[in-house]
This record gives C-alpha cells, structure tokens and sequence, in this order.
C-alpha cells in the first residue's frame, strides 16, 4: 500500500510540472526574402581630348603653325619630268616654321656657340647683311644644308621632309602657288620683282592655306631629303623620307631670282649640301608628339 502511494505521488508531481515551452532563442530561424538593390550603372566619363592648337612659339621664340594629318595630292603633271607622277601621300600632323629663318634667330644660335656663322655676310646687292640691325628679319643665306639641320637641331626641331614642305605649300587642292593660281609681285619676291632678299612675312597675298609665309620666292629651303629625280615613281605613300643616300638635297620653293615656274609648289630643285647661296635659305619643321 505504501509503494502505491508513493508511485502515485511520483506521477501526480509530473502531471503537475508545467510544460516546457521553447524559447525564441530555441526556435529556427524565420527566413525573408529581402529583394537584393537595384544595382545603379556607373557612368565613366569620355576621355577629354585636348585639341592641337593651330599655332605654338617653340623653345626659342619661334612662330610655327599646324599642318593637320591626312592625305594630299603631290607632284604635277604639267611641270618638270622629276614632279610626276601626281601620287597620293598621307602625313602625320606636324608643325612647321610660319617665317623662314632670319638672321636674328640664326644668330642667337651662333651667339650660343652651336651654330656657324654664315660664309658670307653680305647678300646679292648688300655688303653688310647678316651683321646689319636693318635686315635682322629678312631671311638668313650662305648657310649649307649641314648648318640649316644643326640649327633646326638646336632648337629642338628638324629640317622638314619633302612631302612636309610640299602640303605646307600648297594644301589640299592641288594648286599651282601657295595662294591658288596665277602669279605677280603683290604675291611673293620672284623673278624680277625686287632683286634681292626682302623681310619675312612680307606678301600677306601670297600666304598658304595653312598661314606660312614665302613659300613660294624670296629664298629657295632646304629640306631634309635626298635629291632623286625618279623618286616619286616608288616613294611611300605614308610619311616618305627620301631616299637613303644621295649627292644633293632638295630645295624647295624657288627664290628673289626665280622665274615664276620654279615657284611653283610642286617644283623641285636640289644643291650640294655642303654649297652655300646667296639665293637660299630654310625653315624648321617638328611633329605634334611631346
């Protein structure tokens, strides 16, 4: 009787215990579907392309203009057998001298101690040119092709290709002068219109399409080529440089003495690079990369 009652208590006391009731701590993890966010495009900006500027002043003062990139019709086929065929060449941009070199700039760089002073410092009807104040801006002569290179070198530039020279001259169209058609003396100094030299920049009718001055007379330029009257039979037709190897240099441009034939942009002459004259000097050329 007395283990009935004592099992009895037992089971009364586990009735009377309370129910365990699972805890938030206890209870699985209710899962939201949180939608993800809206993923925002990110805009990257173009590139800024900084334009070429039509006109710089170089490391020594000098006025050079742009000559964009692209392709021009070079030669003639009415000139001289050494100016045909007519071929298409493209150029990169490169900048080239808007005057031809005075002797005021030459002479800074023979003050500097780089350049040689000209072999003669008078001019065809002038006893005292290069060492006179009064034709400090008319164009340096009696300098050889070696020294016109060793100047354009020291400036941080470079004699220009014949290609170069030529587009600078006569632009995109195909004409005649660096003007257009048709020649006198309000346009440039050639044949008999003055008799000598005259100041740089001084026919504003005759300026090219890309606004160089006395590209045609006044003095004839050396460029950076070798002299080969069959080149153009098989030059490039992307940035040609010439031949490799020659006897003269060309001389673009004509000169005070020239006949208005031999101004013409697409006339081609050439001079023994160590000559000099009293009928040419040059114009320096660089291209747009730093």
């Amino acid at each position: 009787m007395k283990k009935s009652i004592f099992v009895l208590l037992i089971f009364l006391v586990a009735c009377a215990s309370p129910a365990v009731v699972p805890t938030a701590t206890s209870l699985p993890p209710t899962i939201t579907n949180t939608p993800a966010p809206s993923s925002t495009p990110t805009i990257i900006p173009s590139p800024t392309i900084t334009p070429i500027p039509d006109e710089l002043i170089d490391e020594k003062g000098i006025t050079m203009r742009l000559v964009p990139a692209g392709a021009f019709s070079m030669g003639s086929d009415s000139g001289s057998a050494d100016e045909k065929p007519i071929h298409s060449v493209t150029l990169d941009a490169y900048y080239i001298d808007k005057y031809e070199v005075t002797n005021a700039a030459y002479k800074r760089c023979v003050d500097a101690g780089v350049c040689n002073p000209p072999k003669q410092s008078s001019s065809y009807t002038r006893d005292a040119y290069y060492s006179t104040p009064e034709f400090d801006e008319y164009p340096v002569i009696y300098v050889d092709w070696n020294m016109a290179n060793a100047y354009c070198e020291w400036r941080g530039d470079r004699l220009p290709t014949e290609a170069e020279w030529e587009k600078a001259a006569r632009g995109l169209d195909g004409r005649t002068y660096p003007w257009g058609e048709n020649i006198d003396c309000d346009k440039a100094n050639y044949g008999s219109c003055v008799g000598d030299t005259t100041e740089v920049g001084s026919y504003l009718d005759g300026v090219s399409p890309y606004g160089l001055h006395d590209m045609a007379g006044n003095v004839w330029e050396w460029v950076a080529d070798w002299y080969d009257s069959d080149y153009y039979s098989n030059s490039p037709s992307s940035n040609p440089l010439g031949p490799s190897s020659g006897q003269y240099r060309v001389l673009r441009g004509g000169s005070w003495v020239s006949v208005d034939n031999l101004v013409c942009s697409a006339d081609r002459s050439g001079g023994a690079p160590d000559d000099v004259y009293n009928v040419v000097g040059f114009r320096c050329a660089r291209g747009t990369s730093p």
